[in-house]
């Protein structure tokens, strides 16, 4: 009854206060998969007020504009997780009674219920109400071993058991059913933070997904037997990277009448004696090191402001390592000079040796091909760069890091 959750909560409130650390293991394990089971038993407890909240009109009449609005107001949910959750409390009320039974038997996740319902409506739809039923039976059966994921993958051949005589039109049809909901799901949301960095969120759908692993994995992987980033931050790295492919292309189109690029405003007193802090035209607020570390390979544009901060002139791009100098450069370093570091040309920035800030020239022997992860650690690091006897770039390591400090360089890419 509905009306005892309130006990029901005040005696799982006394589980929390168990002394859980004098179970015996066996014990643990059990109460583990009871309070799971729990869960799920609840979520189907909940996912039926929902639907009848959502049915009565309860959030319009409460002023909100939809129930998925009002769920995250109530319940502290984002607007995404409100209308998944208004959606499946939709479609187990109005479908195949089964899973919303053995969701409140607890043999099945909300997740699995979630991969269910997409795949019982397929199979009523094909096969009819007879097999539908047969497949929830087997559903129900592999939920018991498989998590959501591949019981989604599995769930694609459902019709292979339970109504094989049409399994490859009913296949199609799955196949088509996964894509129509890939796009109508599709999203990509940036929000930025207080902080002034930006929170990426999204789905993609298959294509763009095996496009982008296709454009990051690349340059996901470690660069060298001194990376220590974790795997989540190389692909933040490696997105980093591809964007600053994209914009070195010069093929995307127009933005506010000006090719596509990042703009960087500062002061020139306060970028020649590395205090000068920066902002991006989007607003955000940029490091003194993150604007020293742009202005290596950055369209710089000199401004001369009044003392009200007026523009008064705007000087043309200078400085840049681009054209015959940059071909030069590539034959040179054939791609990120940093010892052990595999990056191809096409993934590296110019950087200035003698920075140019601080009256450093733009010339091949000032120059250096560097990574977008080994320019930044250049940039925030102890290691040096400078140009050998033979020309050849080499990397002095801090003392930490090797007492003698020896030099090194980047045996990896092939000299003729």
């Amino acid at each position: 009854m509905v009306e005892e959750l309130p006990q029901a909560e005040d005696a799982i409130a006394a589980c929390a206060d168990t002394a859980i650390w004098a179970l015996p293991e066996g014990e643990l394990i059990a109460a583990l998969d009871t309070a799971y089971r729990i869960e799920q038993r609840l979520a189907a407890v909940k996912l039926a007020l929902v639907r009848e909240l959502d049915g009565r009109g309860t959030a319009t009449t409460q002023g909100a504009s939809s129930t998925a609005v009002w769920l995250r107001e109530r319940l502290r949910l984002t607007i995404p997780a409100a209308r998944r959750l208004v959606d499946l409390a939709a479609v187990l009320d109005t479908g195949n009674p089964g899973v919303r039974h053995a969701l409140a038997d607890g043999h099945i996740t909300v997740e699995q219920a979630r991969v269910i319902t997409d795949t019982i409506d397929t199979v009523q739809t094909a096969a009819g109400p007879e097999a539908a039923d047969k497949a929830l039976g087997v559903l129900v059966e592999w939920a018991g071993q498989f998590d959501p994921t591949l019981l989604r993958k599995l769930s694609t051949r459902i019709l292979d058991h339970v109504a094989p005589d049409i399994a490859d039109a009913a296949a199609k049809a799955a196949l088509d059913a996964e894509a129509r909901r890939a796009t109508r799901d599709r999203h990509l949301t940036l929000s930025t933070l207080t902080d002034g960095r930006l929170r990426l969120t999204g789905i993609l759908d298959s294509e763009t997904a095996g496009l982008l692993r296709a454009a990051i994995d690349p340059v996901s992987a470690p660069s060298g037997p001194d990376d220590q980033r974790t795997p989540g931050q190389r692909r933040h790295d490696a997105l980093s990277d591809v964007c600053r492919l994209a914009l070195r292309t010069g093929e995307l189109p127009e933005h506010g009448g000006d090719p596509a690029q990042v703009v960087v405003t500062t002061g020139y007193d306060g970028l020649t004696r590395q205090l000068g802090s920066g902002a991006l035209d989007a607003g955000l607020h940029l490091t003194p090191e993150a604007v020293r570390r742009l202005a290596c390979d950055a369209g710089i544009l000199p401004a001369v402001l009044s003392g009200a901060g007026q523009p008064l002139d705007l000087g043309r791009q200078r400085r840049l390592i681009t054209g015959p100098l940059r071909r030069a450069l590539v034959l040179r370093d054939r791609g990120c000079a940093f010892p052990g570091c595999d990056r191809p040309p096409r993934w590296c920035d110019a950087h200035h040796i003698h920075h140019w800030a601080d009256g450093g020239d733009t010339s091949l022997t000032n120059a250096v091909l560097l990574c977008g992860h080994h320019h930044r650690h250049l940039h925030h690091s102890d290691w040096t760069v400078r140009l050998a006897g033979d020309g050849l770039p080499e990397f002095v390591p801090p003392a930490w890091l090797d007492p003698e400090q020896l030099p090194r360089r980047n045996h990896y890419h092939r000299r003729t």
